[in-house]
């Protein structure tokens, strides 16, 4: 898995980008994806290739005592197999405000 170190971003080791490189039928090839931000941060996924392209957005929806917290990470290719989901900024809702009529 990546290493973290204070004050950097998590870096793909060499061992996940030598996996994205094992074929597992004909030329056809893993992926490495790495999640920056939120609770996933730091998280190295190898998606195998039989699988299909990796997902243009992933959703992770944490559940709890409290309200459910959702997040979505949005995939950056970076080259072939091998990629970044970065988090995706949160949505800014204005408050209604009640104490106007409708």
């Amino acid at each position: 898995m990546g290493r973290r170190t204070s004050g950097r971003r998590p870096e793909l080791s060499e061992e996940n980008a030598a996996a994205a490189e094992h074929d597992t039928e004909g030329d056809t090839e893993d992926s490495v994806l790495l999640f920056i931000g939120g609770p996933l941060d730091g998280r190295v996924q190898i998606r195998e290739a039989r699988h299909g392209d990796p997902l243009p957005t992933v959703t992770h929806v944490h559940l709890h005592g409290g309200p459910k917290v959702v997040h979505r990470y949005d995939l950056e290719p970076l080259s072939d197999g091998v990629g970044v989901y970065n988090l995706r900024p949160p949505v800014r809702r204005p408050a209604r405000d009640e104490s106007v009529a409708d």
